[in-house]
């Protein structure tokens, strides 16, 4: 044989067993589930999430209606108090214009004084370092009176909150750069 011939035939011996080592044998294994998984779908009455067996896996049929809420309310308070663990807002550029995305977690801020009615909250305006100190200083009380006329509209109490502002005087960052500039447009809430 010559080596060209050599070469083919070792190529569709390889070919073949590669074919044949890739080929299934149909066998359904142990589990009886056609590709051999121990993976259930989950059903829409709350059965098997996860696990071949009835008994394997994570089970939503076995709760009652009252664990179901209680699991509920506790993953809304664990977003809520992930929400409230925010406690700066920022502005954009001489603006006191609260942003679309800051207003759930004011939301949030609210509700927790509504439902606190002992609790007190300092709002801390500040601006970035252009401007004259004066202006500096107006924007920041015009930022934190925003903030507070939100928590207000949304169930805070007047008299548990109070406003200050430092305009350029507490920079959160020190720097002459749009990003610096931007950490330091903000209103922080300090809850005592």
């Amino acid at each position: 044989m010559s080596l060209s011939m050599k070469t083919k035939a070792f190529a569709m011996a390889l070919s073949l067993g590669l074919v044949a080592g890739c080929s299934s044998t149909g066998d359904t294994g142990e589990t009886g589930d056609a590709y051999g998984s121990d993976v259930s779908a989950v059903d829409q009455q709350g059965g098997t999430v996860y696990g071949g067996a009835e008994d394997a896996g994570i089970s939503a049929g076995g709760l009652t209606d009252a664990e179901r809420d209680r699991a509920r309310a506790a993953a809304e308070q664990a977003a809520e108090e992930a929400k409230r663990a925010i406690t700066t807002f920022y502005f954009d550029f001489d603006t006191s214009e609260i942003k679309p995305a800051a207003r759930d977690v004011l939301i949030a801020h609210a509700a927790f004084l509504a439902a606190n009615p002992g609790q007190q909250v300092r709002l801390e305006g500040h601006a970035d370092e252009r401007g004259t100190k004066e202006y500096n200083l107006a924007l920041g009380e015009r930022r934190a009176n925003a903030v507070q006329r939100f928590l207000i509209v949304n169930g805070a109490n007047r008299g548990q909150i109070e406003t200050v502002s430092y305009g350029e005087e507490k920079p959160a960052v020190m720097g002459t750069d749009d990003s610096s500039w931007a950490q330091n447009r903000r209103v922080e809430l300090i809850f005592k």
